[in-house]
């Protein structure tokens, strides 16, 4: 495994960086009259350097997002890659944008000859895992970080069968009713106008298109989220899905004693300093605020403002939700 080297400067850019895209979690940001382009402009910039930084150094596996844990959609993974959980990885990112896409009304098989947009596809390793259970699909990642689009098309592209392209999700670089499904997996809560990105995805779907997103919500940005929905009439809401329990049940079986993720930190060559704020920043960005697994202890919190994670002290995620919406002409 890699080697992971945090440094003093890295830390102190992830706090920096970290404090345009916190107010969107806070106050002051979304559609309307309190939408400020600048600090959007802010909020861009910073996501980007951030997830610039990530993409360089991650080197902890498959784990890319809190995960969900359903015994029924883990047998139905396995019968398409058997012993899929078997070499690196615990299975739970991909079980999250598995579910991501079977909430979209088509056959898995059905997908063969759909062109599939992802949202914020960062590394890139999620919608690789679908090109491989929905075979036959022309997938597309789009991400704001260049630097992990590289990563992406360096280590999954496959020709028109898969590929990455930088762009923003509030304008995308795609023609007009190019795509019979978009997904969106832990990447909306970044937004500084989701209303902008809603009708990019209705302007680049089909009519009769899908778009099914999952992400986490404080109160605040549940409220932004809520009210931005109605306000793009091209899309239409299908469904609202609590899934707070499938995905707490991923996050505590990760923070679990001698779980996959623990164990894969442990093989990380650090100083003991690095490797206590590198924890407690880890479990933070993968939901242990959220079930009541992160440490409250003085060390902890300032280990998670030093890792650019104190928005998980000051603005708490209160559920995890499924959004599915239609294109309608």
């Amino acid at each position: 495994m890699a080697e992971t080297k945090p440094t003093a400067k890295g830390m102190q850019n992830l706090n920096r960086l970290s404090k345009p895209t916190d107010r969107l979690h806070l106050a002051g940001t979304g559609t309307g009259p309190d939408y400020d382009d600048q600090e959007a402009a802010k909020a861009k910039a910073a996501i980007s350097s951030v997830y610039d930084m990530i993409a360089a150094t991650w080197s902890l596996g498959d784990l890319w997002n809190w995960g969900l844990y359903d015994p029924k959609l883990l047998q139905e993974v396995e019968e398409i890659i058997p012993d899929f959980t078997s070499f690196g990885t615990d299975g739970f990112s991909e079980l999250l944008y598995f579910y991501t896409l079977r909430q979209v009304p088509l056959d898995i098989a059905d997908y063969r000859g759909k062109r599939v947009l992802e949202v914020g596809s960062g590394i890139g390793a999620g919608l690789n895992f679908l090109s491989r259970v929905a075979g036959g699909a022309e997938m597309s990642g789009v991400d704001i970080s260049k630097t992990a689009v590289e990563r992406a098309n360096a280590r999954y592209s496959r020709g028109e069968a898969l590929s990455y392209t930088v762009g923003d999700a509030e304008s995308l670089p795609f023609d007009d009713g190019v795509f019979d499904v978009v997904i969106n997996v832990e990447s909306s809560h970044s937004y500084p106008s989701l209303g902008n990105f809603f009708g990019e995805v209705a302007r680049v779907l089909k009519p009769g298109g899908y778009l099914s997103l999952v992400d986490a919500f404080t109160e605040h940005r549940a409220n932004t989220f809520n009210k931005t929905m109605p306000e793009c009439a091209r899309l239409e809401w299908l469904a609202d899905n609590d899934i707070s329990p499938q995905v707490s049940a991923a996050v505590r079986q990760r923070m679990a004693p001698g779980s996959y993720l623990r164990q894969s930190f442990a093989k990380q060559r650090m100083s003991p300093l690095k490797r206590v704020v590198g924890k407690h920043g880890l479990m933070a960005a993968l939901g242990a605020p959220f079930t009541g697994d992160a440490s409250m202890t003085p060390l902890a919190k300032w280990s998670r403002k030093v890792s650019g994670l104190a928005i998980s002290d000051k603005a708490p995620v209160r559920t995890y939700r499924h959004y599915l919406a239609t294109r309608v002409s």
